[in-house]
């Protein structure tokens, strides 16, 4: 074995170590989260139930008399739930977060995010030494695909906390799926360590590649924020028509942020980042015009994306009408991004076609 050879094995091999120290981290962040989580349901404070009660009182109340037994412990009331006035509307505001408000729960929150931020690190250092053993993109095949987008992701949420949004409540869903994701990249979808087939070779490949895997790690943190949202829109539809939810979906679900909060943050995301999608598809036909020798073959990869486009192109025009705002508009979400999910995994694995080059 040459001298260079054996030094990308050994890259190859720092690479799996590095992705599997990572699992561990984000084992580790993943039982933060879930202590964020308990300790949080353990406030006393009905905050969405208390602001959901009366007409335009702002903000959570308590209520704390004195008990008039020999104990003289205070005691919560409960918030007398009532429809609010103008039909149709609420003005809720967001919930505390996983933390609940208590001490013990946001210093767990702290300490998840904190470890997430190690694991991020670690896995990206995987990446680079896959790169580097292999001498050229990281992303040559859905082992590489996998790791590096879950790497994205972790990226897009660290960025949207390093500029103070509101989105701790992701982590835990997060890290989650990061799991997940790489469970299934180590045990199914591995790779070793190869060079490209002729036509990979190509700048576009930094180009094209690139941006899907940025527009995918966008789209799943959509995606998670139109999901929370429907649990979150019909939590508030029960509370404000007189209901009362399990305690375990009141706990969840009053800590989240509103509805109408979700609802802005997934079609922002959204927004912002379908017309990198859009150059996603003119730049992969460009490449397979030089690779090819035409622009469009509709080859299953590039049906696929073309479905994905116009799904995500319905769900903001259909945000933006407004008959289709809310659930609706939500369901188009979701349907869109299963899009996504389809051409990456049931495109790749079950269908052949000629992107079928970059393996499993």
């Amino acid at each position: 074995m040459s001298l260079a050879a054996a030094t990308n094995e050994n890259l190859a091999n720092i690479s799996n170590t590095l992705i599997y120290s990572s699992m561990a981290v984000y084992t580790l962040a993943f039982f933060a989260h879930i202590a964020e989580w308990v300790f949080g349901s353990r406030s006393k404070v009905g905050r969405t139930a208390a602001a959901l009660t009366g007409s335009d009182t702002a903000g959570p109340t308590v209520k704390a008399q004195a008990a008039q037994n020999a104990g003289g412990t205070a005691v919560l009331d409960r918030p007398r739930i009532v429809t609010r006035s103008a039909a149709g509307t609420r003005d809720v505001p967001d919930g505390p977060g996983a933390a609940g408000g208590t001490f013990k729960g946001d210093l767990w929150g702290r300490i998840a995010v904190s470890l997430t931020v190690v694991a991020f690190a670690v896995q990206a250092g995987g990446v680079v030494a896959r790169a580097a053993s292999v001498q050229r993109a990281p992303w040559g095949n859905m082992y590489e695909f996998s790791i590096t987008f879950s790497t994205v992701a972790v990226g897009a949420y660290l960025t949207l906390l390093a500029l103070r949004k509101n989105v701790r409540w992701i982590g835990l869903l997060l890290v989650t799926t990061v799991l997940l994701d790489l469970g299934i990249a180590t045990t199914t979808l591995y790779t070793d360590s190869d060079q490209l087939v002729p036509a990979l070779h190509s700048y576009w490949l930094w180009i094209h590649v690139s941006t899907a895997i940025i527009c995918g790690a966008v789209f799943y943190l959509g995606a998670v924020g139109t999901l929370l949202y429907l649990f979150r829109d019909s939590y508030e539809n029960k509370l404000a028509g007189g209901g009362t939810p399990g305690k375990f979906a009141a706990s969840v679900l009053e800590r989240l942020p509103s509805a109408k909060s979700l609802d802005t943050f997934s079609y922002r995301i959204n927004a912002a980042v379908f017309p990198l999608w859009t150059f996603t598809i003119i730049a992969g036909a460009i490449w397979a015009g030089d690779a090819w020798g035409r622009y469009w073959g509709w080859d299953p990869k590039e049906v696929w994306s073309f479905i994905t486009w116009v799904a995500y192109a319905c769900y903001l025009h259909a945000r933006a009408t407004a008959g289709w705002k809310g659930r609706k508009a939500a369901y188009l979400a979701l349907i869109a991004f299963g899009c996504w999910l389809f051409n990456y995994y049931g495109v790749n694995i079950f269908v052949t076609g000629k992107h079928s080059y970059a393996g499993v």
